[in-house]
């Protein structure tokens, strides 16, 4: 088994490095539409490429509700749910409020928006939520509506109740829980098959990346570029490694060695959400996260847990700030933190959300929301790495919470 995992991380690899040189080398012939290649070859690999997100996405609703029902029926009752629920949540902010600071810190010492051209900048800003709104909106009023829109807070916390009453109901919950157990083990079933496609979709995926945009597009905004990528490196190194180091008593290269498919499924779909089946695989498979608490701490994690877009704001706050010649003070820079860190909880886990939830972070400490669109252009390579770090950090956290409920399951050893 553990071969054959590694023989498919090995694979997806390949099939990124090769779609990224094969983009770039044929990028003006792929996008040329009155040439062969771009009338007929790059319909096609778009056309893979779309297929293999499609079928992740297939996965992630019947998943996320079979797999947290399980989960939340099996820890037992209300006061297990919240106590790994509390854990999860601290973790997760707490890991966030992290990333910004180290963003910050990076745009402080770097001054990426330094010297940048604003001419002509548009922008398109977001109204916030109230928080109020936030909260009731978390509460499903009906929960086939939920599923079927693909609303995943309301579906967690619809699975979540779904789970305790199940446990509760005794004797008579248990045929429900045991066909919701089946229906999950299915779910991974079919996730096993849909990864089988995964070579074929990475490289479908970054080879059109790779040819529409090209290395001419990062030239201008190398520096900002280089904040949040090091920023993000910094970030998994120090705080994911040592999270495993010091509470999950494991190393740090056990761990990325363990995430590394789901991590570059990550980078190449920019999708939090779309990413979570091959996040569950690698947990349980890879790292021997028990299916009760992957179930329930990596669908939260996708849907709550933003360290990379979170380091991504703060690093285009201050881009923003010093491209307009303004001063941010470190009372602004703090609002930022808890502005951003708030937000992450309400930012979908899908490509470019990060984006539109800039604009609320500018929006809190006075800067033009139109200084979002400066980085419109390169958010696409910055969605890879705030996505790869989003999903990174879920199974962290994950192997804290395993940690300290009990341990790893044998798996972990011979993955």
């Amino acid at each position: 088994m553990a071969e054959k995992r590694v023989s498919m991380i090995y694979k997806v690899l390949f099939g990124f490095i090769l779609g990224i040189a094969f983009g770039a080398i044929l990028g003006d012939q792929l996008m040329d539409k009155t040439g062969v290649l771009g009338m007929y070859l790059m319909p096609l690999i778009d056309l893979v490429g779309r297929a293999f997100i499609r079928l992740l996405q297939m996965l992630i609703v019947p998943l996320v509700l079979s797999s947290l029902v399980v989960g939340a029926a099996s820890l037992g009752d209300i006061r297990a749910v919240g106590r790994i629920g509390g854990k999860t949540l601290f973790l997760y902010l707490f890991t966030t409020a992290i990333a910004i600071v180290i963003g910050l810190a990076l745009a402080n010492f770097a001054t990426p928006g330094i010297g940048i051209p604003i001419a002509g900048v548009v922008g398109e800003g977001r109204a916030a939520e109230p928080l109020m709104d936030v909260l009731l909106n978390i509460i499903p009023n009906n929960p086939m509506g939920a599923i079927s829109s693909g609303n995943m807070l309301q579906i967690i916390v619809f699975a979540l109740f779904l789970g305790v009453a199940a446990a509760m109901a005794g004797e008579k919950g248990k045929p429900l829980v045991n066909f919701f157990d089946g229906f999950a083990e299915t779910m991974y079933a079919l996730t096993h098959i849909v990864l089988k496609f995964a070579p074929y979709g990475v490289f479908a995926l970054i080879s059109v990346t790779a040819a529409r945009f090209g290395i001419a597009i990062l030239l201008p905004f190398a520096k900002v570029i280089a904040c949040v990528y090091i920023g993000c490196i910094l970030h998994a190194v120090f705080v994911y490694g040592g999270l495993i180091t010091v509470f999950a008593r494991k190393s740090p290269f056990w761990f990325f060695r363990g995430v590394s498919e789901s991590s570059v499924t990550a980078f190449v779909t920019r999708s939090s959400s779309g990413t979570l089946p091959v996040t569950i695989e690698n947990a349980r498979t890879n790292l021997g996260v028990p299916s009760r608490i992957a179930s329930f701490v990596l669908p939260l994690g996708a849907t709550i847990n933003m360290d990379g877009t979170a380091l991504y704001q703060g690093v285009c706050a201050m881009f923003v700030a010093q491209a307009y010649g303004m001063d941010l003070s470190i009372g602004q820079q703090i609002t930022v933190i808890v502005t951003a860190t708030l937000a992450s909880i309400g930012t979908a886990g899908v490509p470019g959300a990060g984006l539109i939830m800039l604009t609320l972070v500018l929006t809190s400490v006075g800067l033009p929301i139109e200084g979002a669109a400066l980085v419109a252009g390169i958010d696409v390579v910055l969605d890879m790495a705030r996505t790869c770090i989003n999903v990174t950090g879920d199974n962290a956290v994950a192997c804290v919470i395993t940690a300290s409920e009990g341990g790893f399951e044998d798996v972990a050893e011979t993955s």
